[in-house]
């Protein structure tokens, strides 16, 4: 495609194509076009951060992209805008104007923002205000794109790819030690997991969720084979320019750079690349785990744009492929200020004095005051099929665990999320992320729907696509590798694989049905350990706890039974007197000590009795255990060795119904770190059958 601006005064509303006779079934079309937005008057503020930022030049050109197909029954426009985010109020009188230029109804037209952070602001967010004259300079400029696609249509064949780029996308959430939690900007201790900790932050645990690893590729190319366009998706956040500029980020380099790759520095017919924001909201480039790296959007750009390519050569064409699409709306509320903090808010507002705000406090006051001004919003959320293909489009900043709950049960594979499409209504972290806190909770215009928001959009969707499809969503069955089989081949009372994406129920693998409750402050998701003898080729997953439990109701075990698990503790061991608990049953408490008391290894509490392993537990490291409880006894097992960690004649304790993982009942000294494949049973195991299990897992401990 040309680099060169669109004359607007060819931008007469007048109706393309879409008047005319529809072509005959079975003829798919695409067209693509762009058009530049970038600001023309500067200095110019940039929206992205807390506060308001100024900008002196561009550092590359801004621009509008859109595509439309039509499968010779229905016509669709996908456009995506090289900008942080839209309202919808804007997006619906864009598509008004376009559905009145190409007669394409509004509800079939997808419009998004890459979400680069270094664009002028085309609506509010914290303390940057809209630029009124950069909407009205913009507005015309995304018709225009929608435009020029419909009047490209073309005959086209269409095809995907996924391909798995885990390296390039990394979770900037983290969870902070229980020592450390950060104050909110209105003076309360509730910062149990933040964004971008820093690298090797001794302040925090480990990230907060997992990350959607898909790079994902929908193209289209002439019936003779050339190129046409292309529509990528992928969960990274952003790069990040260099200076106070105005920048596309990576979006627009990796179109550039995959349109070479693709078509080559002069190709003789237009190619349009198109990146869209996947499921990013709580995903960067870094990782903070490793010591830090240096990165450009340039840079960043050339290396996803060259594993796309590989995936681009790998595409498998058809001629045609059915195009439906649905819309919904759905009304959610916003987490309004009560009474003091509005009288809070507007007393920061009063010495304000109708400035703009110049710290996090005066930032969150003046949001308290517009959420309070408008209690409810209205989303609009859509599908769109392209054969077996689903595109789901959400108007907010989702975590990568949501998209991967969408991907998981859509009946339609593969699946992607493009988020901050048709408006722009903030973060909507899981509900059980709500609870470590952070700025993806704190209540704003970009953070502020009811903590139910993400369950009921991934509901919404996932009707969506059943619509679509005509299928009902897929369920999720967690494979059982050979550790797994050898667990329930020993019939336990309860094993819970700990593998959820959703709260509150940790599931029971066994026909039992004991499933267990998550309570309190976890993260799900995330890896647990590394061996395919737990979950065959699939990723195996584990929550990691902060300060939560898992509780569970077992009314037929007693005093005589099993408990076998995997742990990874977190914390280091003088971080507080007790490190954390792993299991407890009443009076009976199995843990890891801490600054006061056998650091670092186990011990057993019953009653008046308390016992220490002498093997010290390395930080960060996986490692099992299996406790058996006899009616005059216990022993302790450790990484499979027959040779009981610690054992000894200790009384039973009276036997209650209810046990607790990872704390106990009074929420003390909870377990900071993963657990994974808890089975209890409702017998001892012989030594040489809990040897047996965790031979079966092909794993030694770290």
């Amino acid at each position: 495609m040309s680099g060169s601006r669109t004359t607007l005064c060819a931008l007469a509303p007048i109706v393309l194509l879409a008047s005319g006779p529809a072509p005959a079934a079975g003829v798919f079309r695409a067209g693509a076009h762009r058009v530049e937005i970038t600001p023309d008057t500067f200095p110019i503020t940039i929206s992205g951060g807390f506060l308001a930022v100024g900008a002196e030049r561009a550092a590359a050109p801004l621009y509008a992209r859109a595509l439309a197909l039509d499968d010779g029954r229905l016509r669709v426009v996908i456009a995506v805008v090289d900008t942080l985010m839209m309202p919808r109020e804007f997006l619906d009188q864009v598509k008004q104007a376009a559905s009145r230029a190409t007669g394409i109804p509004p509800e079939r037209m997808l419009i998004s923002a890459t979400h680069t952070h270094s664009a002028p602001a085309l609506m509010g967010a914290l303390g940057t205000d809209v630029n009124l004259a950069y909407v009205e300079f913009v507005r015309p400029r995304i018709l225009a794109a929608i435009q020029g696609a419909v009047e490209r249509l073309e005959p086209a064949r269409v095809g995907w790819s996924v391909v798995q780029a885990p390296d390039h996308t990394h979770c900037r959430r983290w969870i902070l030690r229980p020592d450390k939690i950060r104050q909110d900007p209105f003076g309360q201790l509730t910062v149990r997991a933040n964004m971008h900790p820093g690298y090797q932050n001794p302040d925090f645990l480990g990230p907060a969720g997992p990350v959607d690893p898909d790079l994902t590729l929908l193209a289209f190319q002439r019936p003779d084979g050339a190129p046409l366009a292309l529509l990528a998706n992928y969960s990274m956040h952003y790069v990040g320019a260099t200076g106070r500029v105005v920048s596309p980020d990576y979006y627009g380099p990796f179109a550039a750079i995959l349109s070479r790759l693709i078509a080559g520095d002069a190709p003789r017919r237009p190619f349009l690349a198109v990146m869209s924001q996947g499921t990013s909201g709580d995903l960067h480039w870094m990782d903070y785990s490793r010591p830090k790296q240096q990165m450009n959007p340039e840079l960043y750009a050339e290396t996803l744009a060259r594993l796309a390519s590989q995936a681009y050569q790998r595409i498998r064409y058809r001629a045609w492929a059915p195009l439906d699409m649905a819309e919904t709306t759905l009304k959610l509320r916003r987490r309004t200020p009560d009474p003091q903090r509005l009288a809070w808010a507007k007393e920061i507002l009063a010495r304000l004095g109708g400035q703009s705000p110049r710290n996090l406090a005066e930032v969150y006051a003046r949001e308290q005051v517009l959420l309070h001004e408008e209690p409810e919003r209205e989303l609009k959320l859509q599908a769109l099929r392209i054969g077996e293909l689903a595109i789901a489009a959400i108007p907010n900043e989702v975590f990568a665990i949501t998209g991967l709950k969408i991907k998981s049960h859509s009946p339609l594979h593969p699946s992607f999320v493009i988020t901050l499409a048709n408006g722009a209504e903030g973060y909507i972290p899981p509900p059980e992320q709500h609870r470590l806190g952070g700025y993806v909770t704190w209540p704003a215009r970009t953070a502020g729907l009811q903590v139910e928001a993400e369950p009921k959009i991934v509901e919404t969707v996932l009707q969506l696509l059943e619509k679509l499809s005509g299928k009902p969503r897929r369920q999720i069955n967690e494979p059982h590798g050979a550790y797994a089989r050898a667990v329930l081949s020993a019939r336990p009372l309860a094993y819970w694989r700990l593998s959820e994406l959703s709260e509150p129920a940790a599931r029971d693998a066994t026909s039992r049905r004991n499933h267990a409750l998550y309570e309190g402050r976890f993260a799900l998701y995330l890896e647990g350990p590394p061996s395919p003898a737990f979950s065959g080729n699939r990723l195996n997953r584990a929550p990691q706890f902060a300060g939560g439990r898992l509780k569970a109701n077992l009314p037929a075990l007693g005093d005589r039974y099993t408990l076998e698990m995997w742990f990874f503790n977190a914390l280091p061991y003088d971080a507080r007197p007790i490190a954390g608990y792993l299991f407890c049953r009443g009076q009976e408490r199995l843990g890891l000590g801490g600054a006061a008391r056998a650091a670092a290894r186990l011990f057993f509490a019953s009653g008046d009795a308390w016992l220490e392993g002498p093997t010290p537990i390395p930080l960060r490291s996986w490692n099992y255990l299996a406790l058996v409880r006899d009616t005059n006894g216990f022993a302790l097992y450790l990484n499979g060795r027959q040779t009981p960690e610690m054992a000894a004649r200790v009384p039973p304790a009276p036997a209650l119904a209810t046990a607790f993982i990872a704390g106990c009942e009074d929420g003390q000294n909870g377990f900071e770190g993963r657990i994974d494949e808890v089975a209890v049973y409702d017998r001892p195991l012989p030594a040489r059958q809990i040897a047996a299990h965790f031979a079966a897992a092909a794993l030694r401990p770290n």
